[in-house]
Order: C-alpha cells, then sequence, then structure tokens
C-alpha cells in the first residue's frame, strides 16, 4: 500500500488539535441538513453522535500523521460496529447514519484544506523572515564590532533613525519596520543593511558619505512625520560603531534641546553635543557662572572695556559676519568661548 508523504503526515498532525471543533462542526450544523436529524434527542446529537465523530476523525488523521496505511484497523471497525448497533436499537433510520459519516467526511476536507494554505503562508513568512535575517546580519555583526567586516566596505554611511514614540512589538512593529526597509532600499537605490527595533535603528550604506536631499521626506512618509533621521561616516568599517553611537548622540542631544524633527548632523548640536559629555568637572563649571545670572548688561560690558556701547554693538555684529555666531544669544556666545578656549590648546 503507498505511504503517505513527510508533507502529508504532517498535514495530519496540524489537524489532530482541531478534532473537537470539527466534530461539533458536524453535529451541530453539517448533520442537521440530514432528513430527520432534528428530531433526534438532543442527548444522542450532542452527545453520542458527537462522541463517535470524535473518535472517527482522531484515529483517521493520528493513522495518517504516524504514516500507517489508511485502512480500518479490527478495532476501529468493532466500535463503529457497535454504534451502528446501539442507533438500530434507538430505530434511527440507516439512510439518516450513512448520511453523518458521508457528510462528515465533507467536513474534514475543508479543514485540511485550511490546513495546507496554513502551512503555505507558514512557509512564506519562514522564507521571508530567513531573508530580512540575512540582511540583518551584516549591519548587526558591524555594529557590534565583532565583524567580519569584509561584508561591508568603506566608506560607510551609518544612518540613525528614532521613531517618534517607542512601537509595540507584534504585526504593527513588523509593517512599520517592512515599510522603512522598503524605503531605505528606494533612497539609496540598492538594498540595504539595516537593524531596526521598536525605538529604530541604524542602517548602514557602503560607498556613501550623506542622505540624499528626497531621504527625509521618503523615510518619514513610511514612518511617520517625527521620525528624526541622522547621519554619521565610517571611514573604516571598523569605525561603524563608534558612527552609530555618535549618530544615537545627536539625535538624543537634539531631542533634549527641543530641536523639530532633523535630519540632524552634528554641526547643528556641535556645543550641546559637546557638552554633553560629563566629566569630574561637570557640575563645578555648569555653577561658575551662577553669580551673573541677571546681570549681563550692555553698558556694563562697554564701561569693563573702556568703549562707547554702540562700539561694542558694532563690533558684535562684525563677529556675527565674519563668524556666523550671534553673540548675543546664550548658545552661540558660549560656543565662541569654547572656541576661544580650545582654540589654543590645538595650535600647540
Amino acid at each position: 500500500m503507498r505511504t503517505l508523504s513527510p508533507a502529508a503526515r504532517a498535514l495530519a498532525a496540524r489537524c489532530e488539535p482541531r478534532v473537537n471543533a470539527l466534530a461539533r462542526r458536524m453535529t451541530r450544523t453539517v448533520f442537521e441538513d440530514l432528513h430527520g436529524y432534528a428530531e433526534l434527542p438532543a442527548e444522542v446529537k450532542d452527545v453520542e453522535i458527537t462522541a463517535t465523530a470524535r473518535h472517527g476523525l482522531r484515529g483517521f488523521l493520528r493513522t495518517a500523521a504516524a504514516g500507517q496505511p489508511l485502512r480500518p484497523t479490527e478495532d476501529g471497525l468493532r466500535y463503529f460496529q457497535e454504534r451502528a448497533l446501539q442507533r438500530a436499537e434507538e430505530g434511527i433510520p440507516l439512510q439518516l447514519l450513512l448520511g453523518t459519516y458521508t457528510s462528515g467526511a465533507h467536513v474534514l476536507w475543508p479543514a485540511l484544506t485550511d490546513a495546507v494554505t496554513e502551512s503555505y503562508l507558514d512557509g512564506q513568512a519562514a522564507i521571508a523572515a530567513e531573508r530580512g535575517e540575512q540582511r540583518r546580519s551584516p549591519a548587526r555583526a558591524s555594529l557590534e564590532g565583532a565583524g567580519p567586516f569584509d561584508a561591508i566596505e568603506g566608506p560607510v554611511l551609518v544612518v540613525h533613525l528614532r521613531f517618534a514614540a517607542r512601537q509595540p512589538g507584534g504585526v504593527a512593529l513588523r509593517r512599520l519596520v517592512r515599510r522603512v526597509q522598503t524605503a531605505l532600499d528606494r533612497v539609496f537605490g540598492t538594498e540595504v543593511p539595516a537593524l531596526l527595533d521598536g525605538s529604530g535603528g541604524h542602517a548602514l550604506v557602503p560607498g556613501r558619505t550623506e542622505l540624499p536631499d528626497a531621504a527625509t521626506a521618503v523615510l518619514r512618509e513610511a514612518a511617520g512625520p517625527g521620525l528624526r533621521p541622522a547621519a554619521t561616516v565610517a571611514e573604516r568599517t571598523e569605525d561603524i560603531p563608534d558612527a552609530a553611537r555618535v549618530g544615537t548622540e545627536i539625535v538624543r542631544v537634539a531631542r533634549a534641546c527641543g530641536h523639530a524633527p532633523g535630519p540632524h548632523h552634528l554641526d547643528d548640536v556641535l556645543l550641546e553635543y559637546h557638552l554633553s559629555r560629563s566629566s569630574a568637572g561637570s557640575a563645578r563649571i555648569a555653577a561658575l557662572l551662577d553669580p551673573l545670572a541677571g546681570r549681563q548688561d550692555r553698558r556694563a560690558t562697554a564701561r569693563a572695556l573702556g568703549l562707547h556701547p554702540n562700539s561694542v554693538d558694532y563690533r558684535l555684529a562684525r563677529i556675527t559676519e565674519l563668524t556666523g555666531l550671534d553673540l548675543g544669544t546664550p548658545r552661540d556666545a558660549a560656543l565662541a568661548s569654547a572656541a576661544l578656549l580650545l582654540g589654543p590648546r590645538q595650535a600647540n
């Protein structure tokens, strides 16, 4: 006798947990169309006939799942012979009895079809997951500094993406990641290795050093208007972990400073980024200007320098013209101070 294929055995095994539901469907819906079935006592329909249907389904599916020949055994036949004798004693017509068996077989086929569909979709999902992991693996290894680095050649544009809010897991997150991955591939015209989770992640683009002009709009269309992208460059693939950390920090600092969603670049938050590097003296430095709170005065500055107040204004305007720094703002004034402090050090 022909043996069942492994696929057929797996199909039967997938259907076996549904035996109870299939038996209830047979006795409560399908058999109701048989002439005379509705007049049977509820105990016979809901208990005895349901048990017979369940026994037959489970025996068939277990035999198939085990790869055994699909032929009735002596014990199996005895069970149904006993039930047939019981139905005869109850006066149930033979036509009705046989109708339950033939109708029951028709219920099994849709269940098998559903199982085939599920198996197919599971297979597709597994293939997609494997393909996605093949694309994530180089990004994960490079971002963790684990190599091998020959999978991605430098220089590498490291794109950090921060979603507006952390996304929950499940289907919604998978859909979001798929949209963002598709947008990355579209922007750069190639399959982009990326590692994304509920808060965002990183993408690596070999041979590129800057985001295309249209990148932000395309990525926000996929991830939402609150997406914050930042780009850094790793000249060597070994530098990718550091570049990724810098990109993450750029976005963190930009958010903390209240900047509108980017794209963000290091120059946009240069001073803030520098000052956010904590050190043993950070708290003491931050407290140095406390005595000056509310005491800044243009005329007092002019008196201290021995100048007319208009001269102070002129010189401030000239500095702005030459450097682009507006010393009337706290940020640019602090940036100028940092430049003065670092300048001699860099020259040496």
